[in-house]
């Protein structure tokens, strides 16, 4: 450790920098959601169109994870996760500032491209600035910029959107990030590159197979959450005669059902393990779906939902540990590779929730998709318990300092 990393309020500085990226990726990454019925409405989009822009920063999270964590492995830390954030920063700014449909889902792809490595390696960066006995403390409150991102963050994007436009929704995150950037460059700790970073043996964990079948049920499991919570807002705005802030509100709510969420996804994985955790999880999630479908045309209704859909959307904390398991010296690429599964997810369901919005089958259809996925997520599960015992794993309950939060 650096004499610069020792000092407390440096200590402090380092974690809030890091942990202020994960809030501009946080807002920026689900504020598109609450932001569609605006630039939908603007642009003169279909459903489904719209649907593309988040599909598009999606699958740039996809294709950006695994490349920026090879190059991020031999590259200074410091400077790379600047860089990354950095450039997070100006293509928001890009995407709030220059016209046109294409255009938008171009800088949105382009946006999603550093977010994998921006976090799996800030996890990282954030353990070493901290000593030993707290560095679990360090990657905890650098991922909880994501949970406040859709508490505080994502609500206020989208009242920006509805008071000053949507692409003051998109500039927002892209301010943070870019303040982000800022900091890190100066209160980081230069440190230089790590001698016992392998590249090549990261790339191990796409030829696992455990690893692969885990990161397709995260992808198709995870896809019916996105597949409903996608097109929320607009439909409460076209089906409930909202009060003004019952969306902002409704996007609160589910901020705070995944915080909680969270929690519950951590202490469920200690219990029964994180392969029954998310069997449960999944079931529980088609639950909140099945309500979701219910409660379209009320909004109060539609406000619980999306707590319930909060509650339920934590799939990634089991999958997580599942990979932490299974990866061997492979870690920092399975980690950024749950992110892309998760982003991938994020990609599938707007796109197949949109389609069938297009195909005139009505507000309550994305529910309907939704359980689909979570449905075929089960199936994926029951995939994995069979290869896993096939491989003479046990799949018992992980020890209490195996989860994450």
């Amino acid at each position: 450790m650096t004499a610069d990393a020792s000092k407390p309020a440096s200590l402090s500085l380092v974690i809030l920098s890091l942990a202020l990226g994960a809030f501009a990726i946080g807002t920026s990454e689900f504020a598109a959601m609450g932001l569609l019925p605006w630039f939908a409405a603007d642009l003169g989009l279909s459903e489904a169109e719209a649907g593309h822009v988040i599909s598009a920063y999606a699958f740039g999270v996809v294709i950006g994870a695994p490349i920026t964590t090879l190059l991020g492995a031999r590259l200074p830390r410091r400077r790379y996760l600047a860089a990354l954030i950095g450039a997070y920063g100006v293509l928001n700014l890009a995407a709030a500032i220059l016209p046109g449909y294409s255009t938008l889902v171009g800088m949105r792809f382009l946006a999603g491209l550093p977010h994998g490595g921006f976090l799996g390696v800030g996890m990282l960066f954030a353990a070493d600035a901290l000593p030993r006995e707290k560095r679990a403390k360090g990657v905890t409150q650098v991922i909880l910029g994501l949970t406040v991102a859709n508490i505080v963050g994502v609500p206020f994007a989208g009242v920006l959107g509805d008071v000053l436009g949507w692409r003051s929704g998109f500039a927002l995150p892209g301010i943070f990030a870019l303040i982000a950037a800022a900091l890190i460059l100066k209160f980081a700790p230069r440190v230089g590159v790590d001698p016992d970073a392998r590249p090549m043996a990261e790339l191990k964990a796409l030829s696992n197979s455990a690893v692969l079948l885990t990161l397709l049920v995260g992808t198709i499991g995870s896809g019916g959450m996105f597949a409903v919570y996608a097109f929320m807002s607009q439909a409460m705005l076209v089906t409930a005669s909202p009060p003004g802030w019952a969306v902002p509100a409704m996007l609160s709510a589910f901020g705070i059902g995944s915080t909680i969420g969270s929690i519950m996804a951590a202490r469920m994985t200690i219990a029964l393990g994180p392969v029954a955790a998310c069997a449960w999880l999944f079931v529980m999630m088609i639950g909140a779906q099945g309500f979701t479908i219910w409660s379209v045309g009320t909004w109060q209704a539609m406000i619980a939902a999306a707590l319930l859909l909060g509650l339920t959307s934590t799939v990634f904390v089991p999958l997580q540990t599942r990979l932490m398991d299974i990866a061997g010296q492979a870690q920092s690429m399975a980690a950024a590779m749950n992110h892309a599964a998760f982003n991938a997810a994020n990609g599938l369901g707007p796109l197949f929730a949109g389609l069938a919005l297009d195909a005139g089958f009505g507000w309550r259809a994305p529910g309907v998709v939704a359980i689909g996925f979570s449905l075929v997520g089960l199936l994926g599960l029951a995939v994995v318990w069979r290869h896993a015992k096939g491989r003479g794993e046990v799949l018992h309950p992980v020890p209490v300092h195996s989860a994450v939060h």
